[in-house]
């Protein structure tokens, strides 16, 4: 693939909205079962002809319908973070991108923040030494608006929605953990399904995660300690200022050297990832269902375990 990168926008919710923006004239067309405004209801009635990938942003129960019939006509795929499915069909939509030469990339655009990239530098650098402890929050406030949805508020709630960017975050800073997590806490405090979360893993490194719906100020918090210092960020660009700190450890105990970066700036991560996943299509890659497999299979041991140990 050469040139422009003809895409199709499926679901013309808040993130297809977003995407439809970010792709500029490359997105030719939009599909959309309810939106008047779309240019089609079903992305069957799509000519082939006119498209080369789509950007699928609609609820998760159709995902893998939607990406059986993209794949399987050799399109390439931006779908929504999480792609929620058995096994099964999450082996069969790999086998069909490579069949058909079709890259299926599942995006996780907090990997293009651009202090979650200098926390990952930061790690392989080796200038931590031994990494002890990663503690991650990241809340918001749409509980109302989760529970106002006829498919939001339903299933195991905070912890596929939050959980997989948080998973997922583990996974592009430390490369997947040795131990497996487990739920320390579950709360419905407002909604059917769940609306606050606390993962743990017992590591090398000791990793706590925390997600809420219930944070009225949108934020984001990582403290990783490790042997010769420490890393801190607070806050994302999209609700910054959002700062990145180093502490170079002092012995045998002081005030340790400190650096910061603070960035006062729009979210650079939709078109930073529209940009990778082009470059993907470019080069003919296969995407990432490879992390889908690894995080469905977390995610679904984690909610059968909340929801056993947290009945409604």
């Amino acid at each position: 693939m050469t040139g422009e990168l003809r895409t199709i926008v499926v679901g013309l919710g808040i993130q297809g909205v977003k995407r439809r923006k970010v792709a500029g004239p490359e997105a030719v067309a939009s599909v959309d079962p309810v939106r008047p405004k779309a240019d089609y209801k079903r992305v069957q009635d799509v000519p082939l002809a006119r498209y080369d990938a789509a950007l699928v942003c609609t609820p998760d129960g159709v995902k893998v319908e939607l990406l059986e019939h993209l794949l399987g006509h050799g399109k390439h795929v931006l779908v929504e973070k999480p792609l929620v499915a058995d096994e099964a069909a999450l082996l069969h939509l790999r086998g069909l991108a490579a069949e058909h030469g079709a890259v299926c990339y599942t995006a996780y655009n907090h990997r293009f923040e651009p202090h979650f990239v200098r926390m990952r530098d930061w790690i392989a650098s080796g200038e931590a030494g031994r990494l002890y402890r990663l503690r991650m929050f990241y809340g918001n406030g749409t509980a109302r608006e989760v529970r106002g949805s006829p498919w939001r508020d339903q299933g195991a709630g905070v912890l596929p929605d939050l959980g997989s960017h948080l998973l997922d975050t583990v996974a592009f800073w430390l490369g997947r953990p040795p131990a497996p997590f487990e739920v320390r806490e579950a709360h419905r405090f407002e909604n059917a399904a769940f609306d606050h979360v606390v993962l743990f893993s017992a590591g090398p490194p000791v990793i706590e995660l925390e997600m809420s719906l219930l944070s009225w100020r949108n934020h984001f918090t990582a403290d990783l300690f490790a042997e010769r210092g420490s890393a801190h960020i607070e806050s994302l660009c999209k609700w910054g200022p959002a700062s990145f700190c180093t502490r170079t450890r002092v012995l045998p105990s002081g005030r340790p050297p400190e650096e910061r970066i603070t960035l006062a700036q729009d979210d650079p991560t939709w078109a930073l990832e529209w940009a990778h996943f082009k470059q993907l299509c470019r080069e003919g890659r296969g995407g990432n269902i490879d992390n889908d497999l690894w995080l469905n299979r977390a995610l679904c041991r984690l909610a059968e375990d909340a929801q056993e140990d947290h009945p409604a």
